[in-house]
């Protein structure tokens, strides 16, 4: 789909007031600092500083608003004057955001340096989130989005900076038996939360290569062996990125690979979110394993190679 195309969708689908796919997880202000020379520990350098809307559920629906959905976001945001720039950035980028819990405390960020080699450090500020815990799920429960007697029956893309105990929750909740789940963790440091949801009938589970390993705890498999080795812990299905090597997806026991496009890599965070999102759509869309997997690999590597605010 055209961009132009795109934004007649989300224009047509703005006109509806239910959500194509749920978006839940941080919805932040991204402070992203980037160096185009090396940079190690104590270094000082020139570079560029920017605030965008980001968080990991946020950048998965500001991709797929992009590519003609209409996603709803389910989160937490702080009553302040920060919260509320981060909602009229989003209903700007065609969100929908009337589902977003408003709490006192402030707004999150995440803090990132990317240089030459990559991300150099991070630290991501969810406690506003993680404090709100089950009460960003009041609409799934409420007959807004969903009730335990007729739950939310579409997608959800879900990521991992929920803490531990609501991500088993929600792996049991009665609100989640008929989604189609698709799963993300916020980083490695939190990939463990998300054991609880690799069995879930409905669960898609998007990781990394180095997440991957700490779940299923095989610390020198490959992607396709990692793949492989969380279906052999109850995963359904799961999808496994290590940058610019091979990814694989698993699923039904058989192991499907792909290599992604070599590209100059210009910026870090919010591929993972990106892949994510693509393949989202491209299987919306009807397209086989082979083709979404290939889609999706293409607009990570879009996205990295494009220059920040292109």
């Amino acid at each position: 789909m055209g961009l132009a195309q795109g934004a007649a969708a989300v224009h047509e689908a703005g006109m509806r007031d239910t959500p194509d796919i749920l978006c839940i997880g941080s919805v932040l202000w991204d402070i992203i600092g980037r160096a185009s020379v090396p940079l190690g520990l104590g270094g000082d350098v020139p570079g560029r500083i920017t605030r965008l809307p980001g968080g990991v559920a946020l950048n998965i629906a500001m991709t797929l608003a992009r590519l003609g959905l209409r996603p709803g976001l389910v989160s937490a945001v702080g009553r302040d004057a920060e919260g509320d720039d981060l909602l009229r950035a989003c209903a700007a980028r065609g969100l929908i955001c009337d589902h977003v819990h408003r709490s006192d405390r402030p707004t999150d960020v995440y803090m990132a340096i990317e240089a030459e080699a990559g991300l150099v450090a991070a630290i991501a500020d969810a406690h506003g989130l993680e404090a709100a815990g089950a009460a960003i799920l009041a609409p799934l429960e409420d007959g807004r989005l969903g009730s335990p007697d007729a739950p939310w029956a579409g997608m959800i893309a879900l990521d991992g900076n929920l803490t531990e105990a609501l991500l088993t929750e929600i792996a049991g909740s009665p609100l989640f038996t008929r989604a189609d789940l698709r799963v993300a963790p916020a980083s490695p440091g939190k990939a463990l939360r998300l054991r609880p949801l690799l069995t879930h009938p409905g669960a898609t589970l998007y990781v990394n290569l180095a997440e991957a390993r700490l779940i299923a705890a095989c610390p020198d498999a490959s992607a396709p062996e990692a793949a492989e080795a969380l279906l052999a812990q109850g995963g359904r299905r799961v999808l496994v990125t290590d940058g610019a090597n091979t990814c694989a997806m698993a699923h039904d026991g058989a192991i499907l690979t792909a290599q992604p496009p070599q590209v100059t890599v210009r910026r870090i965070t919010g591929a993972g979110d990106t892949f994510m999102a693509a393949h989202i759509v491209a299987e919306r869309q009807g397209a086989s394993a082979g083709v979404a997997l290939e889609a999706a690999l293409k607009a990570a590597a879009d996205y990295i190679s494009q220059e920040v605010g292109a």
